[in-house]
């Protein structure tokens, strides 16, 4: 049977290994090689697709970008639409993706967000509210019904331009009816994007329920490997995959190649990482959950997680992130990070390395976040150790 005769491939875990290769041709190289130029050799007018400048485009970003696209379900090459490349869009970090999704509102346009989201996004959301570029509405994001006021505006505010959806939250956990809520802001005119980090496109895709743009920090999960820093925006839409593309070219928002071609290397294990991540935080959930050092834990799989039944429903699978305050305050936690010896303290999550830090350390983190609240990033070590470890650090916290 040829290559030809295969079905194409659906399951998503087959997709992270096999989107993106090159052609297959004897004696040609299995993976993508990365190519370091600054600029193509090139003369007379450019043709649609031309490569000239590393700045609009090399051939090291488009299997990153077709594999990601891949993942998502996004349709639009598929489907034989017009476009500049793959559905996705690599950058040069996550928040370079954030700022150029955003720059998809109109001047003056009001964007709903949740309270709790990762803060640099609310960072720079505060910033450009500041600057009058647009208005911005901060909601509960897992109470369907207060985001649908929110969108619709009333008297003193037009309704929104777009709708900013994190789910589950950062650091918060809460987990949004992403189908409804995308409905919602159809209704009013209002773009739906998902910044689908946590939950990764193995965890839910957010273009099947009708979203316009979904926003990942490859840096986290899809790297997974906590040494590039990249960010990721992918649509079914023609018309704002161009505009990405052009906010991306203009504004310098640059991969380097090295770090796309290194997120690519990451992603071909994403499924067999956050399968193991995914168990493993689970079973440290019960077990915090049932620990005396601990007074709150969040994490979807928990039964009794608010977001547990709607996490159930619309995911495929809970995450890698927990939520823990320990007994005895902020005292206790920040006691916690440092008693760790395995668990390593320091900020950024999705590697295969198990992490945690205190969410409020940072002056600019959501004065609603609890000061105490510890986020745990789940790694692929062994579920035993990493609970030994978190077990005596909670032991010797609250002693």
């Amino acid at each position: 049977m040829s290559a030809a005769d295969h079905p194409h491939p659906t399951s998503p875990a087959t997709l992270a290994v096999t989107a993106g290769r090159p052609p297959r041709t004897p004696g040609g190289p299995v993976n993508p090689p990365v190519v370091l130029s600054s600029t193509y050799v090139s003369q007379g007018p450019p043709t649609p697709g031309e490569l000239l400048y590393a700045r609009s485009g090399t051939e090291t970003w488009e299997p990153f970008e077709a594999a990601v696209a891949a993942l998502e379900r996004a349709g639009h090459a598929a489907a034989g639409l017009p476009t500049a490349g793959p559905p996705a869009v690599v950058l040069a970090s996550g928040m370079a993706a954030i700022d150029a999704v955003l720059a998809l509102v109109p001047v003056g346009g009001r964007v709903v967000v949740p309270q709790f989201a990762y803060q640099v996004t609310l960072v720079l959301l505060d910033e450009l509210a500041a600057q009058g570029r647009l208005a911005v509405d901060r909601v509960d994001v897992a109470d369907t019904a207060a985001v649908r006021a929110a969108l619709r505006g009333d008297a003193g505010a037009p309704a929104a331009a777009m709708l900013w959806v994190e789910s589950p939250t950062n650091p918060m956990l809460e987990v949004a009816d992403v189908p409804a809520l995308v409905q919602a802001a159809h209704e009013v005119g209002a773009l739906a994007v998902v910044d689908s980090t946590f939950a990764t496109p193995l965890g839910q895709r957010p273009l099947a329920a009708g979203a316009d743009v979904v926003v990942h920090s490859a840096t986290k999960y899809l790297a997974g490997h906590s040494d590039v820093v990249l960010g990721v925006v992918v649509t079914d839409d023609p018309a704002l995959h161009a505009r990405v593309v052009g906010h991306r070219t203009t504004h310098g928002a640059v991969a380097g190649p090295w770090e796309v071609w290194l997120a690519l290397r990451g992603l071909r294990t994403l499924a067999l990482r956050v399968e193991r991540s995914q168990a493993t935080a689970a079973a440290l959930a019960a077990r915090l959950a049932a620990h005396p050092a601990v007074v709150q834990v969040r994490h979807p799989s928990l039964p009794d997680d608010p977001g547990h039944a709607r996490a159930s429903a619309l995911m495929d699978g809970y995450g890698s992130i927990i939520g823990v305050r320990p007994r005895g305050g902020v005292a206790a936690a920040d006691a916690v990070v440092a008693a760790v010896r395995l668990w390593l303290p320091a900020t950024s999550l999705g590697g295969v390395e198990s992490s945690l830090e205190r969410r409020r350390r940072f002056a600019t983190e959501s004065p609603g976040v609890p000061e105490d609240l510890l986020r745990l990033s789940v790694g692929v070590e062994d579920v035993e150790d990493l609970w030994d470890d978190l077990d005596q650090a909670l032991r010797t916290a609250t002693a």
